[in-house]
C-alpha cells in the first residue's frame, strides 16, 4: 500500500534533464544557457561543441541527456525536439580566504549552480505551395 503516483510536472511533449552542482558560477552559466533557449536541438548540440567556455562540454551532456530522455522515457522524435527551457539557478557557495598583506584576510566565494535543460516536441510547419 504505497502512495499514490504523483501526476506528471511537463507536458506529454517535454521531457527535462537536471545537472546539479556544477562548479561554475551561475552567471557564467547562464552565458551559455542564453546560446541554446528556443534552438532546435541539432543546432545547439553544434554550437556548445565550437563554443570556446569550458563549461560548454557540461552543457552539451545535460542537452544529450535530456534528448535521451525524451527519445527512451516518453517516446518523442528527436528531429522536432527545441530546447524550450534552459534555465539556471544557485546552488552552494564555498567560502575561502586568501592571505593579504599587513596580516590581513580577505574573502573568496567559490559559487556553485544547477542547471535544468527542457527539450519540447514541435510540429513541423507546412507551408502551403
Amino acid at each position: 500500500m504505497g502512495k499514490a503516483k504523483a501526476p506528471r510536472r511537463l507536458a506529454d511533449n517535454e521531457a527535462r534533464a537536471v545537472l546539479r552542482t556544477i562548479r561554475v558560477s551561475p552567471q557564467k552559466l547562464n552565458l551559455v544557457a542564453a546560446l541554446i533557449r528556443g534552438k532546435k536541438v541539432g543546432t545547439a548540440l553544434a554550437d556548445l561543441e565550437f563554443s570556446r567556455k569550458r563549461i560548454a562540454g557540461t552543457v552539451k551532456k545535460t542537452l544529450e541527456s535530456a534528448i535521451a530522455n525524451a527519445e527512451n522515457n516518453h517516446d518523442l522524435d528527436v528531429d522536432a525536439l527545441v530546447v524550450a527551457e534552459a534555465h539556471v539557478g544557485k546552488s552552494i557557495v564555498m567560502k575561502r580566504f586568501h592571505a593579504r598583506g599587513r596580516g590581513r584576510a580577505s574573502r573568496i566565494e567559490k559559487p556553485f549552480s544547477h542547471l535544468t535543460i527542457v527539450v519540447r516536441e514541435v510540429e513541423e510547419k507546412v507551408e502551403a505551395a
